[in-house]
C-alpha cells in the first residue's frame, strides 16, 4: 500500500519511453506481459499490448 501511495505521489511524468518489450522465457516463447522503461529516470512500467497503454510501475527483481 505504501508503494502504491508513493507511486501516486511521485509518479514518473517523463514522456521519453522505450519501445514496448516482452521478456523471453527459457523455452524461447515470449511472455504475455510487456513493459516499457522511462529513458529519463529508469523506472519500469507494465505495458498492455492489446490496449497500447502504460500501467503500474513494476518492482525490480533480481535475476540470479
Amino acid at each position: 500500500m505504501i508503494d502504491t501511495l508513493a507511486n501516486l505521489l511521485f509518479r514518473c511524468w517523463h514522456r521519453r519511453l522505450s519501445r514496448p518489450m516482452t521478456p523471453v522465457q527459457k523455452s524461447g516463447a515470449p511472455e504475455d506481459r510487456g513493459f516499457v522503461i522511462c529513458l529519463d529516470c529508469g523506472k519500469k512500467f507494465s505495458y498492455d499490448m492489446s490496449t497500447m497503454a502504460m500501467g503500474k510501475a513494476l518492482k525490480d527483481q533480481d535475476q540470479s
